[in-house]
């Protein structure tokens, strides 16, 4: 699955039209190709036929993914789905971070349900996330989700924005915070949760001048 595919750069058009039209890609540092048999979901919020004709996005890049396109409304076009989301995104909450499951009430499903979702699905799952890691006992309230009013939103992420290395540095910073705000500060178990050695986080947080506690 390949998100936001309509705000990859050109080199990276061009790499990825190559392992769609030759089924084969090297690795990052690697001198050998390996042969693939992959099926794409490709996924935007961008006009890319509008690109294509300000040449911002390669014409065959576009007609190579674009086999059955599927629109899908924003969520505040479909409220009703967020009966569903909600479970699932909690869910997966949960099990990403390794806590007990937790309810939500049908009052917290029905404040949701009247909220304008700027940020879309992606707006609603870091809600919930949110709502998860804060929760005080197991089921969510109302007040267990903080919603944004009256704030313009220009991207759904700020992190967009950013050059790719400042993003790359940022996102790292983002996941680095999180894994220690959730192992409390313990190095051993944060590395652990990021799936890298203790030794290399520690190299990381002092590259992103990362500190405990923050």
């Amino acid at each position: 699955f390949l998100d936001e595919i309509g705000d990859i750069g050109p080199n990276i058009q061009t790499k990825l039209l190559r392992v769609l039209q030759e089924h084969e890609f090297e690795r990052v540092g690697g001198t050998t190709s390996i042969k693939s048999d992959i099926r794409v979901i490709a996924a935007t919020n961008r006009d890319l036929e509008k690109a294509v004709s300000e040449n911002k996005f390669r014409e065959d890049l576009y007609y190579r993914l674009n086999v059955v396109t599927l629109v899908l409304p924003p969520l505040r076009d479909r409220l009703e789905d967020i009966h569903e989301l909600v479970p699932f995104f909690v869910k997966k909450a949960t099990q990403d971070l390794g806590i007990p499951p937790v309810e939500v009430s049908e009052e917290a499903i029905e404040k949701l349900m009247t909220y304008h979702w700027p940020g879309n699905v992606r707006q609603l799952s870091n809600v919930v996330e949110r709502a998860v890691v804060l929760a005080q006992d197991e089921s969510l309230g109302p007040d267990d989700f903080q919603l944004e009013q009256g704030k313009p939103i220009q991207s759904e992420d700020p992190i967009e924005e950013l050059p790719l290395s400042e993003a790359v540095d940022e996102f790292k910073i983002r996941l680095v915070r999180r894994a220690l705000r959730l192992e409390r500060g313990n190095q051993t178990k944060a590395a652990k949760r990021l799936g890298i050695q203790q030794p290399n986080l520690s190299r990381m947080m002092k590259n992103l001048d990362i500190r405990i506690g923050e």
